[in-house]
């Protein structure tokens, strides 16, 4: 994969700001997405929606290699279609979150995903968004990040995403279910989340958001990726 497009994997564990910063990073760039999650997200939800339960690994493997997905951009709100239906909302819940966190775990699931994650990587470069992205996905990716943030600052930030969008929560269930998947995420042995040997650590706590799309820009720009104007 050396002689492709540029990639540049940013990892890290929920509600650290992978999604925004990704989209933010590749639209100033003009480079490709890769929302990674959604795929895993998706997985879930398909799962759900033919009756296909999350222990069955064989069974969500088959379902993981026969997505039929469609991620649509050019607006604030890019649309996720799942066999032609608009989930781009559903998959974001807390439920299909936490379902896809257990799907994630189990290799074969993984393996159905890989080439599918691989094949976003074309010319002029690539933002790949996820928890495996560096380490496993994207090994020979020239420029690795890892955000982090506190527990409670993450959620902290899904509150507010939720308040924003009229849905009642509990900021201790949030955290609760944040650090219950930060260690199922952590302990799992196949592409536990891990910062690759080579990333570059990035703790968002308290750092706003146009802040971080500047550093990665200035990190990028260092690495000769791309030529800031």
């Amino acid at each position: 994969m050396s002689q492709q497009a540029p990639v540049l994997t940013v990892d890290g564990p929920g509600g650290a700001g992978k999604g925004t910063i990704s989209r933010l990073v590749a639209e100033r760039q003009g480079w490709h997405l890769l929302d990674s999650g959604a795929l895993y997200r998706l997985t879930a939800l398909a799962a759900s929606q033919h009756a296909v339960a999350l222990d069955d690994e064989a069974g969500l493997a088959r379902v993981a290699a026969q997505l039929d997905v469609t991620f649509k951009t050019g607006s604030d709100a890019p649309q996720v279609l799942l066999e032609g239906e608009d989930v781009s909302g559903v998959i974001r819940t807390e439920q299909v979150g936490d379902a896809a966190s257990r799907v994630a775990t189990m290799p074969r699931v993984r393996e159905a995903l890989l080439q599918r994650q691989r094949d976003f990587r074309q010319a002029p470069g690539l933002v790949a968004d996820g928890r495996d992205m560096g380490t496993v996905v994207f090994q020979d990716a020239p420029l690795k990040i890892f955000l982090t943030a506190t527990a409670e600052e993450r959620a902290r930030r899904r509150l507010l995403q939720l308040r924003e969008a009229g849905v009642d929560a509990s900021l201790s269930s949030l955290l609760k279910e944040i650090q219950a998947r930060d260690a199922r995420d952590m302990q799992r042995s196949v592409a536990p989340l891990v910062p690759a040997e080579d990333a570059v650590e990035l703790d968002t706590t308290h750092l706003k958001i146009p802040e971080v799309v500047d550093r990665l820009t200035e990190l990028l720009a260092n690495r000769g990726l791309v030529t800031v104007t």
